[in-house]
């Protein structure tokens, strides 16, 4: 294991956890299901739905867009090697189990700052007998660390899968591009980026909806243009791999987004709305519902 992450007293995790405010690890988890959230992250994720009660397909479908991206790496391209900032809380399925199911040998580091997610870690840390995971406690404004805590679980001398999903929208510009770029620099040729990112090109309505909601909780929620998702890659020195920026779901589509098992008609009557939603089929989605864009691409 990496670093003195996860050898912290659980005591002193439990006093790093504000559960007066929304995190947005812990939102994330209420969209797909999770029970590792608080009151107030419930609060948020039911604010968000009801300013556009379709928004839980931008989580889904961006989760489904990943699944993807990894298949996509590890099947096609060989990719044996998976840093994925902004991990968020545990859930079906990681970034190692798709991975390792295609190549055992794969490593994985995941990067979190939040301390319920460090608190979740070892869920995480369940790698298969050949390969390996680890975990970093560390923020994406911090890439040196993120970088030095990670040379000690992957080879930077081998292609490497930056992976940041749904993580750079809470970034402003003056520091995102600078993080990303620092980010690949690090990396060797042939190394991939995997990057998805909330934009109002589509639906502008139902998303700033949305991220009025965020911002009155204190989040920064930075929504971008088709135009400077792909200055990410192009300043970063990244050629994009087709279908270049795309919303989320269209994103190579594969029809096999996980269908969640049904409860019986009574026990699902009885939840409210945000409650329901881990249970929803994804595949009903249209161009109407999708706010996130995704992409991928090579480091010449």
């Amino acid at each position: 294991m990496s670093g003195d992450a996860l050898s912290q007293d659980p005591a002193e995790l439990r006093r790093r956890i504000d559960t007066t405010k929304a995190h947005p690890a812990r939102v994330y988890d209420v969209f797909l299901g999770g029970k590792d959230n608080y009151p107030v992250d419930r609060a948020a994720a039911a604010a968000a739905l009801a300013a556009n009660p379709r928004g839980y397909l931008d989580v889904r479908h961006n989760r489904d867009f990943m699944r993807r991206a990894v298949t996509t790496l590890a099947k096609e391209d060989g990719i044996r090697q998976f840093l994925d900032i902004g991990t968020g809380l545990p859930t079906a399925e990681n970034v190692h189990q798709i991975a390792q199911r295609i190549l055992p040998d794969s490593r994985v580091v995941y990067v979190d700052n939040d301390p319920v997610v460090l608190a979740h870690a070892r869920a995480l840390l369940t790698s298969g007998p050949e390969g390996r995971t680890d975990y970093i406690d560390a923020d994406l404004k911090n890439p040196a660390q993120i970088l030095e805590q990670a040379a000690k679980t992957l080879d930077f001398d081998q292609p490497v899968a930056l992976c940041l999903v749904a993580i750079l929208h809470f970034v402003e510009d003056e520091e995102a591009y600078p993080i990303l770029r620092e980010l690949v620099d690090a990396l060797p040729s042939g190394s991939r980026l995997v990057l998805s990112h909330l934009t109002e090109d589509l639906n502008p309505e139902n998303i700033r909806a949305v991220q009025r909601t965020y911002t009155e909780r204190g989040f920064t929620f930075v929504l971008r243009s088709k135009a400077e998702v792909e200055r990410f890659f192009t300043e970063a020195g990244v050629e994009l791999a087709q279908p270049g920026v795309v919303p989320a779901h269209h994103w190579r589509p594969d029809d096999a987004a996980p269908v969640p098992e049904q409860p019986g008609a009574a026990y699902l009557e009885g939840l409210d709305d945000i409650e329901k939603v881990r249970y929803h089929d994804i595949s009903d989605v249209t161009d109407a519902d999708i706010n996130v864009y995704g992409a991928s691409g090579r480091k010449g």
